[in-house]
């Protein structure tokens, strides 16, 4: 039989333990040691088991909870955390310490948070990401509110066909029996409602889960409220067609706004005016937004659309063009046709911010972009990357003047750090460790910790295959397999294939040599899921999967199945090695390497994402890429031939060096080396700031600027675009010319004068920036590394500039005209610009 609903009932605490709850449904005991070591001593045995303070009270007989509701000793260390927690939601922090105006509240969106593997609603690593960042949030005290969607089957389990194929499975959940509460009001579930085709509306009951002092609240369109095909919108992350998709997006950007506005009335939180959008898949908010301040303020669309821009941070992680969600024109028609989804708001408009080349797609990047005044990517090269891949959104000027700016992501060292190594060093980062710990203190914490991720790795494999198949009789080798005193290699990430998980398979026979080295041996452990209709990678995995089943290596490399949050940090904090090889520049970011590294982990990577500014050649080794070279196949040959260099030559040789005491004297030195330098860069409170100082800051200024005195900064911005709009096409630039003086011959530093006749066809001085622009010049005339000097009028339609000459050999000048608005946060913002 199978059950019609599920339903979870929790465990009735006495009245002396009534606090426990407080401390369970907080998830900031993912990261705070002293709340998981208070429940772990009510059963240590269940606690490490299940690893869930909320499943724990409610797995605890009852018997064991009255014996606890009596002890004295139990009761004072519970309210002393209880005491620490309160503390810890209400005292001022970095944020509060802050001068200047800063946000009252910033919301952040994103398709998935993966706080804790207790709340099963991520998939890798954006997810990741964003439960990080609101874990920093929270510990700087960052007014921030989370919004996403609660799928009903999280993300799928896997697990592995005898033959090596991966195999899903969704593990339906019950909210009830996770760290949430229902948002109610008189009592009631709040209802979030998005209109649908067709007359039909899909209704969102809303949860919320608390991260520390951030509430997060999570959309499930799993109620009684809906038709049956409507309670699925949430089923599956990243599930489903186009149309469930859109749906999805949708709600989780349209719906997710008015979740916030209906939280914040219910509770008194302050309501944001700054939007950060953590990927394009939310961006439909920005269309609500427009919607209420129309009908709020009987504003038209295009006079709302500065105010709109002003409030919203858009963060892009796509690489590629063919990561970024695109649907078909007459989908989006179909939601947005009939102007019930958002009133007041044309569906021209709507298609307009979506348009892209392709004009039958809809493009939510370029919505993102479109409807943000300030966007970023995750690292200084993807910032490079995005500025290129979204250049045609702003032709005329050149890539490093695209409005992509980049914060590099961070993790959240609490989260990620092993406690011993913390207890053993402080804070991470800190100059001066080796001196006052040792080489000999960290290295056998090393050893520690790699020996745990051993036991954990013989028991994830013998489980494995058990479940592939396979007899208890014959698995008596699992007992054997990895060894704690052999250089370990971690490779553990989501398996698209331009991560290329079977690169370290190029040349089996060169791995196996690495594997099997009698003085020198290494292990190597490797984990990842592939997306359900991702073929291409399901066949890698099942590769390595075959590679690792061989009985000559098994001992030496292994596959785990089922990664997840629980497995990672056994890998982040065992591993000697963390490899990562994409196909560069196709990773954005790749925090998993920060995490290993704050551990005392290696980074051996391709100098893609955050590895391409942070290697500095003495925190690891970065992989030679085969620039240039066209064929992929032959790509990867050198690559993996470099990487087998890397590890046979280099690496293992400087593990295995030892000192008369046993430790390796030339290891611990790029170990110390990382902790204290990598430390403070690859923090989540790192990024957080940065998004405060360079994000929220400026966007809360400028929405001010926008929306005080009804509008009349948004309004003046509006009239100016409809100004430019009929004189832009006439402004003239006629001509232009270099003067040089008598000095011969020309040298650096040497002044020249740039002018021009220039007609701005009715636009005043104040209007436009007038500019000459120096820069070197190469053989197709075009300008690189250039120097900017405003133009200032010189009689009737004349502009002069004095330029100092800043380089030596072959240069170039031109003259270009901006628009000007104070509203404006970039010249290129409006994508304009008339150049000689």
């Amino acid at each position: 039989m199978r059950a019609v609903r599920r339903f979870t009932v929790r465990a009735s605490l006495p009245e002396s333990l009534s606090g426990l709850g407080a401390l369970a449904t907080n998830l900031r005991w993912t990261w705070h040691p002293p709340t998981r070591d208070l429940f772990a001593s009510m059963d240590a045995e269940l606690f490490n088991r299940i690893r869930d303070p909320l499943r724990m009270l409610t797995a605890l007989p009852p018997s064991r909870l009255a014996k606890l509701a009596v002890d004295e000793d139990f009761l004072a260390r519970s309210r002393a955390a209880i005491e620490d927690l309160e503390h810890y939601l209400t005292e001022p922090r970095w944020y509060q310490e802050q001068d200047g105006e800063l946000p009252d509240a910033v919301a952040y969106f994103s398709m998935e948070f993966g706080v804790t593997e207790a709340l099963p609603n991520y998939s890798g690593g954006l997810g990741v990401l964003a439960g990080d960042h609101l874990k920093a949030a929270s510990d700087l005290g960052v007014p921030m509110v989370g919004v996403g969607l609660l799928y009903r089957a999280g993300y799928f389990r896997q697990a592995l066909s005898l033959d090596g194929w991966q195999v899903e499975h969704y593990p339906v959940i019950d909210p009830t029996a996770f760290p949430l509460e229902l948002l109610t009001e008189r009592g009631r579930p709040v209802l979030v409602d998005v209109a649908m085709p067709a007359g039909r509306v899909l209704h969102a009951q809303v949860w919320k889960a608390r991260v520390g002092r951030i509430p997060l609240l999570l959309l499930d369109t799993d109620t009684d409220a809906n038709d049956e095909d409507l309670r699925k919108v949430t089923d599956r992350l990243y599930g489903g067609d186009a149309d469930h998709r859109i749906r999805q997006e949708i709600l989780a950007g349209i719906g997710g706004f008015r979740a916030v506005r209906k939280y914040c009335e219910l509770t008194g939180h302050p309501q944001p005016k700054v939007f950060h959008t953590n990927e394009g898949h939310a961006g439909f908010l920005g269309l609500e937004r427009a919607r209420e301040i129309i009908q709020a303020d009987q504003l038209g669309f295009d006079e709302v659309l500065p105010a709109v821009r002003a409030g919203t941070v858009f963060t892009t992680h796509t690489p590629v063009s063919a990561g970024i969600d695109r649907f078909p024109v007459d989908l989006v028609q179909r939601y947005f046709g009939d102007g019930r989804l958002v009133p007041d708001v044309e569906l021209r408009a709507v298609l307009a911010l979506g348009a892209e080349e392709n004009p039958g797609m809809f493009n939510m990047a370029h919505m993102g972009l479109r409807l943000a005044q300030r966007a970023n990517g995750v690292s200084a090269l993807h910032g490079r990357v995005s500025r290129r891949m979204f250049s045609r959104l702003w032709p005329g000027f050149d890539e490093d003047e695209v409005p992509v700016s980049s914060v590099t992501n961070g993790v959240h060292g609490p989260t990620w750090v092993a406690r011993e190594l913390s207890a053993l060093l402080g804070e991470v980062g800190e100059g001066g460790l080796r001196e006052r710990v040792g080489d000999d203190a960290l290295w056998a914490l090393r050893r520690d910790l790699r020996e745990k991720l051993v036991y954990e790795v013989r028991r994830r494999v013998r489980a494995a295959w058990l479940q592939r198949g396979a007899s208890p009789l014959e698995l008596g080798w699992t007992e054997t397999v990895f060894d704690p005193d052999v250089l370990t290699v971690g490779f553990a990430r989501r398996v698209p294939t331009y991560k290329r998980l079977t690169l370290m398979l190029r040349d089996p026979d060169r791995l196996r040599a690495l594997l099997l080295d009698e003085k020198r041996p290494i292990q190597v452990v490797v984990a990842g899921k592939s997306h359900p209709a991702d073929e291409g990678g399901k066949a890698l995995i099942q590769q390595i999967v075959r590679f690792v089943d061989d009985p000559a290596v098994r001992h030496r490399i292994v596959f785990l199945p089922d990664y997840d949050m629980s497995m990672a940090r056994y890998l982040y904090r065992g591993c000697d090695i963390w490899l990562n090889n994409p196909v560069r520049p196709l990773e954005a970011c790749g925090t998993s390497g920060m995490k290993s590294a704050l551990n005392g982990g290696l980074n051996l990577s391709i100098r893609d994402g955050w590895w391409d500014e942070c290697y500095d050649g003495s925190n690891g080794w970065a992989i030679p890429t085969a620039d240039g070279v066209t064929d992929p196949l032959r790509r990867d040959d050198l690559e993996a031939a470099a990487l087998y260099e890397l590890l046979g030559q280099q690496i293992a040789p400087l593990f295995y060096d030892r000192d008369f005491e046993g430790v390796p004297g030339g290891w611990m030195s790029m170990v110390w080396h990382t902790l204290e330098t990598l430390g403070p860069r690859v923090q989540a409170s790192r990024m957080v700031r940065e998004y405060v100082e360079s994000g929220y800051v400026p966007a809360a200024r400028m929405v001010a600027a926008a929306t005080s005195d009804g509008y009349k900064g948004a309004r003046s911005l509006a009239e100016y675009r409809t100004k430019l709009g009929t004189s832009w096409p006439q402004v003239r630039i006629f001509d232009s010319e270099l003067i040089v003086g008598a000095k011969e011959p020309l040298v650096v530093g040497t002044e020249v004068q740039v002018r021009a006749r220039i007609d701005l066809a009715g636009l005043d001085l104040s209007e436009v920036d007038v500019q000459a622009v120096v820069g070197k010049v190469g053989d197709g005339d075009e300008l690189s590394d250039v120097v900017t000097v405003a133009m200032h009028p010189d009689g009737i339609g004349a502009f002069a500039a004095e330029i100092r000459l800043p380089y030596a050999g072959s240069l170039g000048y031109t003259v270009r005209v901006l628009p000007k608005h104070e509203l404006l946060a970039s010249p290129a913002e409006l994508a304009r610009v008339h150049l000689a």
